[in-house]
């Protein structure tokens, strides 16, 4: 999905029944064994380092993390299109992952960049919890997954399906909780406005990194479906 497209989606997904008939196409998609335990032990260390209640200090971490998948499935496609580039058939098949993957990791350095801003406005950061922590388990994580995705693709895109459903459901409870308050918060942030999104407040801001959590779930089942239809290398 490229830029416009996912930004046009996101408008779109702002009404309430929008967003429930987009959330139903995949919400009984039901993970493979493997990935729900991985899932389990991913998002249990998140909630036993962060707590389980959403705040401005767990989003920074989790969008650290939430990025770590996109770039390391860009990283397995090319290494398969360096080995494999004299199969056509075969390119163009990895190469239909590359745009999802790149979009989705600016996507989620958009919000990391964004979130990190409002932590330091409210004073919340502390290195080691928000920084040192999501960056020393980005890089297991990383190659964890770059790993698991040479040896089964499906896995990952499953246990990110996983994580993402996880992000979607705490930006939905952060909403819920401190909404009325966020209403009247107004956000200046040159990095968003780079991105090319616009957001009036904190609201606005959380609102569509929410969205965007939900399209990126979806998306990890379109590229399953893409797996089993032989599409996907």
């Amino acid at each position: 999905m490229q830029k416009l497209e996912h930004e046009a989606l996101v408008a779109k997904l702002k009404d309430p029944m929008e967003l429930a008939a987009y959330a139903r196409e995949c919400d009984d998609y039901r993970p493979g064994l493997l990935a729900r335990i991985l899932g389990a032990l991913l998002v249990g260390a998140g909630n036993l380092v962060y707590g389980k209640k959403p705040s401005y200090e767990k989003f920074k971490a989790v969008e650290v993390i939430a990025r770590i998948p996109y770039q390391s499935w860009e990283a397995v496609a090319y290494t398969y299109l360096t080995a494999f580039y004299g199969d056509e058939g075969r390119a163009i098949r990895l190469s239909r992952l590359l745009p999802f993957a790149r979009h989705a990791q600016d996507n989620e350095t958009m919000h990391v960049v964004v979130i990190t801003h409002l932590v330091k406005h409210y004073h919340r950061n502390s290195f080691f919890r928000h920084t040192l922590v999501p960056l020393v388990f980005s890089f297991f994580y990383y190659w964890a997954i770059w790993l698991l995705s040479l040896i089964d693709r499906r896995v990952a895109f499953e246990l990110n399906y996983i994580f993402e459903s996880h992000a979607f459901h705490q930006y939905t409870e952060f909403l819920e909780r401190e909404g009325e308050r966020m209403k009247s918060a107004p956000i200046s942030s040159p990095f968003l406005t780079f991105y090319g999104r616009e957001a009036d407040n904190e609201y606005d801001l959380f609102q569509s990194i929410r969205l965007d959590e939900i399209i990126h779930r979806n998306g990890s089942v379109e590229m399953i479906k893409e797996l089993d239809h032989g599409r996907l290398s």
